[in-house]
């Protein structure tokens, strides 16, 4: 389609402008007459050989009628979808706000708010994937910063189509395969916790301000994702806290059973890290002023934090090697460093029952000797009772020398 045609129609919607085109086909921004409301519209260009073009119509459709059936404050809202001649389209929510590729773009952003959206677009993917629906294309350029700081989920719908053609059309379909799944840039189907994985590469590039996987080639690059353990966030940020490693290293996992098992849960332990953090006033990066409003405080619940200064709790799920065990309702009040040391979980995860190996998990993993120190301290040590025990020995060992030593 061309600029000449933004005030014909395509189905019952009257195109106005032009607001982005890519590989696959053209977004405007349309009016419809029906319900009286401004909406975004994808066109989807459909393949010149019939039996090509067949697949990838009924792909299309499927999916799109699958996410048209989800409702959640994190995804974007598909309205209506049709088709005109050569061109397949998805009428949906107009979104007013920024990308978050666009944020990315001009700089590290500031950790509590990049830990707030993952943790939003691992909600909205939650309820995504309890319907039955996988995404296939998580990355900063598919979610959108609202002026309030709400992250939204976009593209579902095309994402089969587009991850389908992998194999031979990488560049042109995908444009950034830096975020694909092990499975995804081996051929292989992906489920759900290939979501988890793609999401897990985008927390690791916001928090640490690089990604996990680079490299000069496809080629090089897709071999990387398949096989090589990436250096912890820590390693590019010296301000992440050790929890936040072992969660990156969770969620890219090569193995999608080593992963987590639900975009809740990774939400769950994102938040639980975010609690972590201490407040600090003006810790805005220009991207996100010049879009978006102060960052909310965190919700204050039932376990207290270490590195908090007060301000908050949280129901934490960070216990365990599986960082599945509540805290909360068990009884539990010590500061959650002093029940999980990060840097011990994540070599039990790239260690030797792993395909790295524990001798690339140690070259890896490079955590500040001090939070390495602190985490071996604070659990073997300043727990409650061991101060307890020492004094009641020291007693005993004193009443021992004066009863050997009386006449």
């Amino acid at each position: 389609m061309s600029k000449a045609k933004f005030k014909q129609k395509l189905g019952r919607y009257n195109l106005v402008s032009e607001l982005g085109r890519g590989a696959m086909g053209v977004v405007y921004r349309a009016e419809d007459p029906l319900l009286n409301r401004t909406v975004a519209i994808k066109t989807i260009l459909l393949m010149d050989d019939p039996a090509a073009r067949a697949e990838y119509e009924a792909r299309f459709f499927q999916e799109a009628k699958a996410a048209g059936g989800l409702n959640h404050p994190n995804l974007i809202t598909i309205h209506d979808i049709g088709r005109e001649g050569d061109v397949a389209y998805m009428a949906m929510e107009l979104l007013e706000g920024t990308e978050l590729r666009e944020m990315v773009a001009k700089g590290r952003l500031p950790l509590p708010f990049a830990l707030d959206v993952v943790a939003q677009v691992a909600d909205g993917l939650a309820h995504a994937h309890e319907h039955g629906v996988v995404h296939r294309d998580i990355k900063p350029a598919n979610i959108m910063i609202m002026r309030d700081r709400r992250a939204k989920i976009m593209d579902f719908g095309i994402a089969r189509v587009r991850v389908s053609d992998i194999r031979t059309q990488t560049g042109a379909i995908l444009g950034s395969p830096k975020y694909l799944s092990p499975e995804q840039a081996a051929g292989e189907p992906a489920d759900f916790r290939s979501d988890i994985f793609s999401l897990g590469v985008v927390l690791h590039e916001l928090a640490a301000g690089e990604p996990p996987f680079f490299a000069s080639s496809v080629a090089q690059l897709l071999q990387q994702i398949t096989t090589a353990t990436p250096r912890p966030p820590s390693a590019a940020n010296p301000a992440i806290p050790a929890v936040l490693d072992f969660i990156v290293a969770k969620a890219l996992d090569k193995q999608p059973g080593g992963r987590y098992q639900s975009a809740a849960e990774f939400a769950a332990d994102v938040r639980a890290c975010l609690a972590q953090l201490p407040a600090r006033k003006g810790d805005r990066s220009d991207a996100v002023e010049a879009t978006l409003m102060e960052s909310p405080p965190a919700a204050a619940v039932d376990v207290v934090l270490e590195g908090t200064q007060g301000a908050t709790g949280v129901q934490a799920t960070l216990a365990g090697a599986g960082l599945s065990a509540t805290l909360a309702g068990q009884g539990l009040s010590l500061p959650l460093s002093r029940r999980f040391d990060s840097t011990e979980a994540f070599l039990q995860l790239t260690g030797p029952g792993s395909a790295q190996g524990a001798a690339s998990a140690k070259e890896t993993v490079r955590l500040p000797l001090a939070l390495r120190i602190r985490g071996v301290l604070s659990r073997e040590w300043f727990e409650p009772a061991w101060p307890v025990f020492a004094a009641a020995v020291l007693v005993a060992m004193a009443f021992a020398f004066l009863i050997s030593y009386s006449p």
